[in-house]
């Protein structure tokens, strides 16, 4: 099959740049236009990120040269492609407009960013936990008015570690969960280098992320119903966030309580034997296995560990009996990776696979 055109909005950074280096020579996409701020139109991709490129890897030979458009102007850009990736870092009133924008347009955005996420026919994905969700997208679709064009998001990128784990227990209903996050500073789109007062420090907040951590498991867990996704009664969730002086990777330590407490055999042989609709269907992105216990006392360990299964693998460890709750155990994911950018491109390939996402 021909490869879908794909545009990255936000192309210029940190999770932009993650998007272009794993979209290079991906099976099903390829990218054809990178949109950015005024300040970068114009300009080659390689001259637009020099001095604050913040990968490893180097910049892909076929797209170094591409001139960056900017993400206003939409009738250039949709001319070039069959859906766009979001990764803008501007306020939530102008990246929802601009998302929509595109959606009327008739292009498909899949955005790494959180403007949508409470807008109720809207999906947001974790494609193995809630894949089901997308089916809420011809009821969006009859709200805006378009045929092609719609909205998915991705959720908060501190929920994803501990999220997977906990749906793979579900059939022992857990009740209460109380959650620690160590978040890395990639997280808020920042580098050690620079963040000076990182060096040597923890800081004890991040504004709004204990709200999203708490609620937004629920949306996941929902149910659709009519033209809504109606959010799940349970667990409560009790969560507290903290930045860490780390580049990449955001760590959870988990407690739970279970209406049907399992026996912690049962609980490794569920997390072993879980994975959802992308392993199924073998999408490219898809860690095999999606969630790796690490028998370990001192694993999983966020630099020894983000990068299982490409970034994209849930690794846990030291599950244990808690004096309080039933269980308790630690969960890391790669923020930017299965947080952000590879997390929306499964999500692509779901969506391409179950028909939603089509050449122009």
């Amino acid at each position: 099959m021909n490869k879908l055109r794909v545009g990255v909005l936000g192309a210029t950074g940190m999770v932009g740049q993650q998007f272009v280096t794993r979209l290079a020579g991906h099976p099903l996409f390829s990218t054809t236009a990178l949109a950015a701020s005024a300040r970068s139109a114009g300009r080659t991709y390689a001259d637009a990120v020099e001095g604050r490129w913040s990968l490893s890897r180097e910049i892909p030979e076929e797209v170094a040269a591409a001139r960056v458009a900017e993400v206003s102007d939409l009738d250039a850009i949709c001319a070039e492609v069959d859906f766009v990736f979001c990764a803008l870092s501007t306020d939530k009133e102008t990246t929802r407009r601009i998302e929509e924008d595109y959606a009327r347009r008739e292009i498909p955005v899949i955005s790494a960013n959180s403007a949508h996420r409470w807008v109720a026919d809207v999906p947001v994905l974790i494609p193995e936990v809630n894949a089901e969700h997308i089916h809420v997208i011809p009821a969006q679709r009859r709200r805006l008015g378009t045929e092609r064009g719609f909205v998915t998001a991705k959720p908060n990128c501190s929920i994803q570690p501990y999220v997977p784990a906990l749906d793979a227990l579900g059939d022992f209903a857990p009740l209460e969960v109380s959650v620690c996050t160590y978040q890395a500073v990639s997280g808020a789109g920042r580098t050690l280098a620079g963040w000076p007062e990182m060096a040597d420090n923890v800081i004890p907040y991040i504004s709004g992320e204990e709200e999203k951590s708490e609620r937004e498991p629920l949306k996941i867990w929902g149910q659709i119903e009519g033209d809504r996704i109606v959010e799940a009664d349970g667990p409560t969730i009790s969560a507290q966030c903290v930045r860490v002086p780390v580049s990449d990777g955001h760590l959870a330590c988990v407690s739970v309580r279970f209406r049907d407490r399992p026996a912690p055999e049962e609980i490794l042989e569920r997390w072993a034997a879980y994975e959802g609709r992308p392993q199924e269907l073998g999408l490219p992105s898809a860690p095999q296995p999606f969630l790796q216990y690490l028998d370990a006392e001192d694993r999983p360990q966020t630099r020894l560990d983000r990068d299982a299964g490409n970034g994209m693998a849930v690794t846990l460890g030291r599950l244990r009996e808690d004096r309080i709750f039933d269980y308790r155990f630690v969960a890391l994911s790669h923020n930017t990776a299965r947080g952000a950018a590879g997390g929306s491109i499964l999500t692509a390939e779901l969506l391409l696979a179950e028909g939603y996402l089509n050449a122009t």
